[in-house]
C-alpha cells in the first residue's frame, strides 16, 4: 500500500505509545525487583480492619499468598484509594483524596461491562482487597499510555514540529514521577484528563474541554486551576471585543460564556465538598461539630491538609525540611528556567500576557486561546478545519516561521503561567517533596526540555541531565516508594 499523507502522524503516535508502554513495563519490572531483594520499611500495608458500615467480608481465598502479596504493594496514599474504593468515605481525613479514582476501581473490580465480567471473577480467588488494587494498577498504566498520547497531540499543534512533540512525548513517558502513574495513585487520572481537555480546547471543542477539565477535578483538588485557561481566553475576546471591533455586547457575551464554563469546572470540587458537609455537618449536635463546620465557607479540603498535614504558607520552611526541598529542587529548577527563558525571550508576550502578543502570531495560535466564538465564522472555520485535517499537524504556510518558535510561541504562555502558580504553590504552600509529581503532568516542563535539546553548544549536554535526572528518579523512586521508604 502506497504511503498517505497521515502516516508521519501515525508512525510518529504509535512511537510514543511504543514508548508509554515500554516505560510502563520498565517501572512495573522495577517495582517486582526491588521488592523481590528488599524488604519494606514499614510492612502494615497489609493490615486492613473490615469496613465499619458493612457486613465483615470473606477471608478465605483461593490464593492467599499471592493476594497478600498484591495488598503489601498498596503503600502511602495508595491505601486510602484502596480503602475508599472498598469502604467508602469512613473518616474525615479520607476526604483530602478525591473520588475519580476510588470509584472507577470500585466500578472495574465489582461490575460487569459488556456482558462480560472484568475483575470481579478474580475475588474469591485473591481476595476483594487485592481485585481493587489490581484494578487500580490497570486503570493508571492503561490511562497513562493515553495520556501521552494526547500530550503528543497537544505538543504538534502548539509546538508545530512534530520531531519536538515526539521528544517531549518520550520525555513524559521516562518522566522522573514516573512510580506514581504506575501506582495507585490519582496522577494519571488527572494528567489524562487535565492534558487530554486542553487539546480539545484548542481544537475548538470547548464543550469536550470543559467535561474533560471538570472530570479532572474529579480526581485531584488542582483541576479547578484548568479553569484558567478559560479565563484567559475570555480576557483576550473581551479585549478583542472592546478595543479593536468597538462591540461592547460580544465582550459581555464572552464573559458570560467563560464564567459559566469556569462554574462548570468548579462544580465538582464544590459538590465535593457539599458532599462531605452533608455526611460530616449535617445531623450533628453543635457541640459535635468539627471546626470547620461553623466556618463562614465550610471549606473541608482546606482544614484537612492543614489538620492532618500541615499545610500552609511558609508552614514546611524548617531546617529539618531541607532534604525534602533539596529532593524537590530539580524538577523546581526545570519549572523555574522553563518560566524564566520564556520570559527572557519573550517579554513583551509574557508581561502583557499576550495583549502585546503580533496579530499574527495570535492567529496561528487561533484555535489555541485567543480564538473567539463570535470572530469571523471563516476564519474560524478555516482555522479548525487545518487543525482537524489530519489531527496534531502543522498550520498553514504562512505560518511556518512564527511555527519556528515552538517553545517561545505566545501559545504557549498560558500553560507557562498555569506552571509558574503551580510551582509557587508547591514551593511556599505544599509539602514541597511532593513538587516532583505535582508538576510531572504540566507540558511546558517537557516542551522546554525538548527544547533545549536542540539548541548549539550547551543544549546537548542539557539534555543529557535531563536525562540523567529521569533516569535516577525513576530508579530511587521504585527503590524507596515500593518499599514504603518516603519518597516526594
Amino acid at each position: 500500500m502506497p504511503p498517505t499523507k497521515f502516516s508521519p502522524k501515525l508512525h510518529h503516535e504509535a512511537t510514543v505509545i511504543r514508548s508509554a508502554i515500554q516505560s510502563r513495563l520498565l517501572v512495573l519490572t522495577l517495582i517486582l525487583l526491588w521488592r523481590t531483594l528488599l524488604s519494606s520499611y514499614d510492612t502494615s500495608a497489609s493490615i486492613n480492619p473490615d469496613c465499619l458500615s458493612t457486613i465483615p467480608s470473606q477471608k478465605n481465598v483461593l490464593f492467599h499468598s499471592l493476594g497478600l502479596a498484591i495488598e503489601s504493594s498498596i503503600v502511602w496514599d495508595s491505601v486510602y484509594f484502596v480503602r475508599i474504593a472498598e469502604c467508602g468515605y469512613e473518616y474525615e481525613q479520607t476526604y483530602a483524596f478525591f473520588p475519580l479514582l476510588p470509584l472507577c476501581m470500585s466500578f472495574l473490580s465489582r461490575t460487569v461491562v459488556l456482558c462480560v465480567s472484568v475483575l470481579a471473577p478474580l475475588v474469591p480467588v485473591i481476595g476483594q482487597r487485592a481485585v481493587l488494587g489490581l484494578s487500580g494498577y490497570v486503570i493508571n498504566n492503561i490511562g497513562f499510555v493515553f495520556a501521552a498520547v494526547y500530550l503528543y497531540r497537544l505538543s504538534v499543534v502548539i509546538l508545530k514540529d512534530q520531531e519536538a512533540a515526539v521528544r517531549a512525548s518520550i520525555l513524559f513517558c521516562f518522566n522522573p514521577a514516573s512510580i506514581f502513574y504506575s501506582s495507585i495513585y490519582s496522577e494519571t487520572m488527572f494528567a489524562l484528563f487535565s492534558v487530554g481537555g486542553l487539546y480539545h480546547l484548542i481544537s475548538g471543542k470547548h464543550v469536550i474541554a470543559v467535561l474533560w477539565f471538570a472530570i479532572s477535578g474529579f480526581s485531584r483538588s488542582n483541576g479547578v486551576l484548568n479553569a484558567g485557561y478559560f479565563c484567559f481566553q475570555t480576557m483576550h475576546q473581551a479585549y478583542d471585543a472592546v478595543f479593536l471591533r468597538k462591540r461592547p455586547f460580544l465582550a459581555l457575551q464572552a464573559v458570560v460564556g467563560g464564567a459559566l464554563r469556569c462554574i462548570c469546572i468548579f462544580v465538582p470540587f464544590i459538590a465535593f465538598q457539599a458532599y462531605g458537609y452533608n455526611n460530616l455537618c449535617l445531623g450533628h449536635l453543635p457541640s459535635d461539630m468539627r471546626p470547620w463546620c461553623n466556618a463562614r465557607v465550610p471549606l473541608l479540603y482546606n482544614y484537612i491538609q492543614s489538620h492532618y498535614w500541615g499545610v500552609g504558607f511558609l508552614r514546611y520552611f524548617q531546617v529539618k525540611q531541607l532534604p525534602n526541598f533539596l529532593l524537590a529542587s530539580p524538577i523546581l529548577s526545570l519549572a523555574l528556567c522553563s518560566i524564566v527563558h520564556y520570559a527572557k525571550s519573550k517579554p513583551e508576550k509574557f508581561f502583557s500576557l499576550g495583549f502585546l502578543a503580533p496579530p499574527e502570531d495570535k492567529d496561528s495560535a487561533a484555535v489555541l486561546f485567543f480564538l473567539a466564538e463570535y470572530s469571523s465564522r471563516s476564519q474560524e472555520n478555516r482555522t479548525r478545519k487545518q487543525v482537524n485535517k489530519d489531527g496534531p499537524a502543522l498550520l498553514s504556510e504562512e505560518h511556518k516561521v512564527l511555527a519556528k518558535q515552538g517553545y517561545l510561541s505566545v501559545a504557549v504562555l498560558p500553560c507557562i503561567l498555569h506552571l509558574g502558580f503551580m510551582a509557587a504553590t508547591a514551593f511556599f504552600v505544599m509539602h514541597v517533596q511532593v513538587a516532583t509529581r505535582f508538576l510531572s503532568f504540566s507540558p511546558p516542563l517537557y516542551w522546554f526540555a525538548s527544547y533545549i535539546m536542540k539548541c548549539r553548544g550547551t543544549g546537548k549536554r542539557w539534555g543529557y541531565i535531563v536525562w540523567a535526572y529521569s533516569a535516577a528518579y525513576i530508579l530511587l523512586g521504585s527503590l524507596l516508594f515500593s518499599n514504603f521508604y518516603p519518597f516526594t
